[in-house]
Formats: structure tokens, C-alpha cells, sequence
């Protein structure tokens, strides 16, 4: 029996020791746990340079890309700041695309901002943004790194570049996003005359990676309705889509556009986009010629222009290769290539490094 009681006082004294021992490493490790922070700030600095060849003397009248022989594009820089809760994004370009992005900055430096705004995240899901953005309207953007066509399509070139106002960023759900924007006239950094501005409204809602856009409003009471999106039809196979349709008291237009592109190795692909395009006395169709406007120029009438780019896309680390054809097909002879044709043709490389 003393036996008993001794090995069951043993095994008492053994188990209070285990269970000690087990609550002093749980304190350690409590102890030695890290402690969870905020991210701390970050600035950081981005941009990129690019410069093209073309070969002929005619382009199509879109922007960017205009000149003939050697010519330069654009330097940009991007400097932002992301803290906590808020930050900014000071965007500034300079060269012949930069000139033509920020066509409606007029006054002291503006000519040079392409973005300037600042923005603070009320909760995870609702950010509030004022200043100058570019716009959310389109399949293209102003930067040549994010295009993969380095010329640009009618309905870019003549949609909104760029908005000065704020806007309501809002994640509904992880799929579902609305966006609220009350702005400028459309591209004007700053208005001139106070007493005669009139706001445009903008909106995005986003439905699972596909955008439809809206903005309404303005001295000329412009309303436009952009569809953008895409689908990854395979790893290596994508499908973007682009159509939109502008009514205004100064003309309309209305156009559609397709961009397949297929990935052929981690350095090289493939991209077409192909474009039909309609101006109702708009004034968006002509030629660029040794980079001056010919063709309808006031807007009179209405044409149609349907245009194929086949682009390839060269990349070596933050060097980009482009080189690209391009044939417009108008529904009369209001483009020029010497003389007055339907069917322009161009050619150019182009070469672009980012940072």
C-alpha cells in the first residue's frame, strides 16, 4: 500500500513538472512572438523613356506617333508615396507625346503634369481621390509600357485623356467595384473661366474585370458610354475588347475595338487590334502629314475608318522592341498619302525602356 501511495505521489509530482514546464514555454513564445505593425511608408520612383522610327511621311490622325523618320516620344517620370492611410502620385512627361497627352493644361507648369493627386483610404474598401487622374474611360493609356499597340486607336484619341476633379473609389466585393467622379471639363487641368464651367460626371462600374464607363456633362454637354474588358482565352491567349459611343453638341462618334494577343515565350508576343470607327461630323478622321492635321479637320459629314495594327512585342529585362504595321481603310478619300486616298498604310519601330 506505502508503495502505491509513493509511486502515485511520484507520478503526481512528475505531471505538475510536465505541465509547468509546458505553460513557461507557452509564455516564452508568447513573449518572443512578433509583434504585428503597420507597413511603413514607401516612395518610390518609376517611369520610362521611349523613342520610334517611322518609315513614311502619312499617319492616321490619332495621337502619339505622328512624326516621320527618327523622333522621340516622351520622358515620364512617376514619383508616389503610399503611407497607411493616404498618399500621392506626382506623374510628369515631357516630349512630343507628353505635349499632346496634357493638351489641356494651360496654365504656369501644368503643361508638364500628366497626374498630380492625392488620396486617402477611408476603410479597406472606399478611397478618396482629388486631382488630376488619367481617365478610366478606354482600352489604351497614355503610358507606351502599358499599350501593347504603340500607335493608338481613334477612340482613344478622342475619348478623354485625362480628368481634374474627385472621385469615390468603392470595392463592393472582391469582383464588384463602383466608381463616382465629380470633374473639370474633360482635359482641362484648370478651368480658364470660372463663371462658365459646367462639371461632367463620371462613373465606372466593374463586373467582374469588365468596365462600363460613363461621363456626362460639360460646356458642350457630352455624354459617353465606354465598354472595356478582356478574356484570358488560354495561359498564353488573350482577348481584349473595347466599344464606346460619344454624342455631343460639337459632332459624335462611336467605334468598337478587338485586341487578341498571344504570348509565345516569356520574351516575345504577338498582338492585332483591330478597329472600326464612325465620326458623325466629329472631325476626328484625316491624315497627319510631316506632323499637320489634313483632312476633315472642322468635321462636316459622316465617315467611317477601319484600321489593322499587327504589333510584336520584344522584352529583355526593362528593354521593350515594338515593331509595328498599321493599314486604315476609309469609306471615302479624306486620307492622303500624296494625294487624296481610302487606304493609308504605316510602318514603325519603336523602343521604349522602363524603370
Amino acid at each position: 500500500m506505502k508503495f502505491l501511495n509513493k509511486t502515485f505521489l511520484i507520478a503526481l509530482t512528475a505531471l505538475s513538472s510536465l505541465s509547468t514546464y509546458a505553460q513557461d514555454e507557452t509564455l516564452e513564445a508568447a513573449v518572443k512572438a512578433p509583434v504585428e505593425e503597420a507597413a511603413a511608408p514607401t516612395f518610390a520612383i518609376s517611369g520610362s523613356v521611349d523613342s520610334y522610327f517611322r518609315s513614311n511621311e502619312y499617319a492616321p490622325y490619332t495621337a502619339f506617333a505622328n512624326l516621320n523618320g527618327f523622333a522621340i516620344g516622351m520622358a515620364n517620370v512617376v514619383m508616389s508615396y503610399e503611407g497607411e492611410k493616404s498618399g500621392f502620385v506626382a506623374d510628369l512627361v515631357y516630349g512630343p507625346r507628353g505635349n499632346d497627352a496634357v493638351f489641356g493644361s494651360t496654365v504656369g507648369s501644368s503643361p508638364l503634369v500628366n497626374q498630380l493627386y492625392v488620396y486617402y483610404n477611408l476603410s479597406d474598401s472606399f478611397t478618396l481621390t482629388l486631382g488630376n487622374f488619367n481617365t478610366f474611360l478606354g482600352y489604351e493609356v497614355i503610358s507606351p509600357v502599358a499599350n501593347f499597340n504603340y500607335s493608338t486607336s481613334y477612340m482613344f484619341s478622342y475619348g478623354p485623356f485625362s480628368h481634374t476633379g474627385v472621385k469615390a473609389d468603392i470595392a463592393i466585393t472582391e469582383d464588384v467595384s463602383l466608381m463616382l467622379a465629380v470633374m473639370n471639363e474633360t482635359d482641362a487641368t484648370e478651368f480658364q473661366d470660372n463663371t462658365d464651367a459646367d462639371n461632367v460626371f463620371g462613373a465606372q462600374l466593374g463586373l467582374f474585370g469588365q468596365y462600363i464607363n460613363f461621363i456626362s456633362g460639360g460646356f458642350a454637354n457630352q455624354t459617353q458610354i465606354d465598354f472595356t474588358g478582356g478574356f484570358n482565352i488560354s495561359d498564353n491567349f488573350f482577348f481584349g475588347v473595347n466599344a464606346t459611343s460619344y454624342t455631343s453638341d460639337n459632332g459624335d462618334f462611336s467605334g468598337v475595338a478587338v485586341y487578341p494577343q498571344y504570348t509565345f515565350s516569356d520574351s516575345f508576343a504577338l498582338g492585332v487590334r483591330f478597329e472600326s470607327f464612325t465620326d458623325d461630323s466629329y472631325g476626328a478622321l484625316g491624315t497627319y502629314v510631316n506632323g499637320s492635321a489634313v483632312g476633315i479637320g472642322s468635321g462636316s459629314s459622316k465617315e467611317d475608318n477601319t484600321s489593322f495594327t499587327l504589333t510584336g512585342s520584344y522584352t529583355s529585362g526593362n528593354f521593350i522592341f515594338k515593331p509595328e504595321f498599321r493599314m486604315d481603310k476609309a469609306s471615302s478619300k479624306f486620307l492622303f498619302d500624296g494625294s487624296d486616298t481610302d487606304s493609308l498604310s504605316s510602318f514603325i519601330i519603336a523602343a521604349i525602356y522602363s524603370f
